[in-house]
């Protein structure tokens, strides 16, 4: 429609100048010199008309066309052009293109952000950078698990971490490695994997962060108790009816040794050794049984019931738990939280559990001590999550041995089961949390993530 009304409009102005040349050669040849010179005038007129007619459409294409190229969608051409309906209706319509465009842009900027913040708030550490080693892409998660900061180039990480540089550089597409980093409060397993893309003729290697330390510790956990499963059927299978023969043995014998008092089938020396034999085995047995039975809360852990609940109610609970200890052994016990008023969502029985725990090797790693101290400390991390620490003055923890504390059945104690911290780790998993502990001489450190 407006293509049809401009034609219409050059072919009126193409017919008013032919009329007005052809009136300006008709009165030149009739002598008519004034109405010649009126229609000359009217010609060029005409003819100054069309051209600026036309050349108006021209610089309205033009611009439009650089606002496109330039992506500059804010521009608008007037509904209300003096130039007449023509050009109002190519207005309308230029105007209707660009506000498409700002829709498709600010479309795709919404897209682009809402990618943005997904990469950023995943728990997975992504990283992209090009050929010469510029990052183009690093985001929250990756930052955290490397324990670095934000990089534009990876030259500069060369500088902080060369170990690291050095995987991320040399690691091949499809490749995946184990990373171990550590922030200060948690250890991790990291798997790193590499991938290759091809964007607009130019390459970006992608690496991909995950932390499996969770993951690897369950499934340790998991082989553990299966193991302490398998143990206890058979143990259990074999153990009960030896215990029942041991007992039924005992009874017969002390029937027999009254039937043949007179008679002396026995001499009292066998009898006394054989009935000193027969208690032994069945000691042993029961014996054998209650260590087995033990390690069924190993196993057998409820699911826990979340709640909410006061860090200052569990501490108050475990301190009045251990008060006849605490005053015995003289120890100095202090208390730490912020927020006061700090919340956990955790089952009370459970974390009831792992806090009972941790207290009494605290007590028993501190009996040693002309001041024994224990701190029971609660806070929230960097990224507002529940830190509660409990930390003692004792001897500390022999290097080798702080990798294996939380391995079932280790333990360094003479009387130990090594149950007591796998068991309190297993606990934490359960809540999504973690079991932590730093030792040095004189300064242990037992931490709960949630």
């Amino acid at each position: 429609m407006i293509f049809k009304n401009f034609r219409v409009q050059v072919i009126l102005r193409a017919l008013v100048l032919a009329l007005a040349f052809g009136g300006c050669l008709f009165f030149f040849s009739k002598g008519q010199i004034t109405y010649a010179f009126i229609s000359l005038t009217v010609g060029v007129i005409g003819i100054y008309q069309l051209t600026h007619y036309v050349e108006s459409t021209q610089r309205k294409l033009i611009f439009f066309l650089e606002s496109i190229e330039n992506s500059d969608f804010t521009v608008k051409f007037s509904r209300d052009n003096k130039q007449g309906k023509e050009f109002k209706q190519l207005n309308q319509a230029f105007n209707q293109v660009l506000n498409a465009f700002r829709e498709v842009r600010a479309e795709k900027e919404a897209h682009l952000q809402y990618l943005h913040t997904v990469v950023q708030y995943v728990r997975i550490g992504l990283i992209s950078f090009d050929s010469q080693g510029k990052v183009g892409l690093i985001n929250n998660a990756a930052v955290r698990l490397l324990n670095m900061g934000y990089l534009r180039d990876l030259s500069e990480l060369k500088k902080q971490d060369e170990e690291l540089w050095t995987l991320l550089t040399g690691i091949n597409p499809g490749e995946s490695k184990l990373l171990s980093r550590s922030n200060g409060e948690v250890d991790s397993q990291l798997s790193v994997s590499a991938t290759e893309l091809r964007l607009r003729g130019k390459i970006f290697r992608l690496i991909s962060i995950t932390n499996i330390q969770t993951e690897l510790q369950q499934k340790e956990v998991e082989a553990w108790q299966n193991l302490a499963k398998i143990l206890r059927h058979e143990i259990m299978n074999s153990i009960t009816p030896i215990v029942s023969h041991v007992e039924t043995l005992n009874e017969m014998l002390a029937d027999e040794m009254s039937w043949t008092a007179d008679k002396k089938y026995l001499s009292p020396s066998t009898t006394g050794d054989l009935t000193d034999a027969l208690r032994t085995i069945e000691k042993r047995s029961k014996g054998l049984l209650h260590f087995v039975d033990a390690y069924r809360s190993f196993s057998e852990i409820p699911t826990p019931t979340f709640e909410m609940i006061g860090v200052a109610d569990l501490f108050e609970r475990l301190t009045g738990l251990f008060q006849g200890e605490i005053k015995n052994q003289n120890i100095q016990v202090s208390h730490s939280i912020a927020p006061e008023n700090l919340q956990v969502q955790a089952d009370q029985e459970l974390i009831d559990t792992v806090l009972i725990n941790l207290f009494k090797n605290a007590m028993e790693a501190v009996q040693q001590q002309t001041q024994p101290e224990i701190q029971l400390k609660a806070r929230l991390n960097e990224h507002s999550r529940t830190i509660i620490e409990l930390i003692d003055n004792g001897a500390g923890i022999i290097p080798e041995a702080q990798s294996k504390i939380f391995v079932p059945f280790y333990t360094t104690k003479e009387k130990g089961s090594g149950i007591g911290l796998s068991l309190s780790r297993q606990i934490m998993q359960m809540h999504h949390g973690n079991l932590t502990v730093f030792s040095k001489p004189g300064h242990t450190v037992f931490t709960l993530h949630f």
